[in-house]
């Protein structure tokens, strides 16, 4: 049963991040919260932090089933893979302004525009983060090869073909033509390393 609630808690992280990321919505809030607007993204950010942990708290506190014996080769994989991941997305966030991400510097993002971001790891993969996230969640797996770390890992693939969906529906509507230029050109996970 707590496995049960474990994916459904993932179904609804993934779920409330595309609806509360979409740009109707955030149209809708704007309308309602006015000035109060530019509070948004810092609210959203929490909520999803909060969330997050939650999820990875529920999973430490359910009792292990084990899939894979842990041993020191799955061990280094494990920190290999979480290491290389975190080091993509720390460096796919060098070219954004973390603090605007995260919302600790309010602003109204419908209203100001960031640029469209095609340097660094992004002239190899439009996502970045995400392959970032599937490396730290591929090694939390090799590292802790039990069901829960299995459902974190599941959980994120069968939510990135949506996900990424509807970002770039966001993105192409941001952006129009520049952004197709740059789809057509960039593809959207593994990088195409150009000789």
């Amino acid at each position: 049963m707590e496995y049960f609630i474990l994916s459904l808690g993932w179904l609804f992280f993934y779920i409330s991040h595309t609806f509360l990321a979409s740009l109707n919505i955030k149209r809708k809030v704007k309308a309602w919260m006015g000035m109060g607007y530019k509070w948004y993204r810092f609210c959203y950010s929490l909520f999803a932090t909060m969330v997050f942990f939650a999820l990875l708290l529920l999973a430490g506190s359910i009792e292990p089933i084990w899939l894979l014996a842990s041993s020191p080769l799955t061990t280094y994989l494990g920190f290999m893979l979480a290491t290389f991941g975190t080091i993509i997305a720390v460096k796919s966030m060098k070219h954004s302004k973390t603090s605007r991400f995260l919302g600790l510097e309010p602003h109204d993002d419908l209203k100001e525009k960031e640029p469209l971001i095609t340097v660094g790891w992004y002239q190899y993969m439009r996502h970045p983060l995400y392959t970032g996230l599937i490396l730290i969640f591929l090694g939390y797996w090799f590292y802790l090869p039990n069901l829960a770390s299995l459902i974190h890992l599941l959980a994120l693939l069968l939510y990135l073909p949506f996900g990424i969906y509807f970002e770039e529906k966001k993105l192409q509507e941001q952006y129009g033509e520049a952004y197709t230029h740059y789809k057509n050109k960039v593809p959207p996970l593994i990088p195409r390393f150009k000789k």
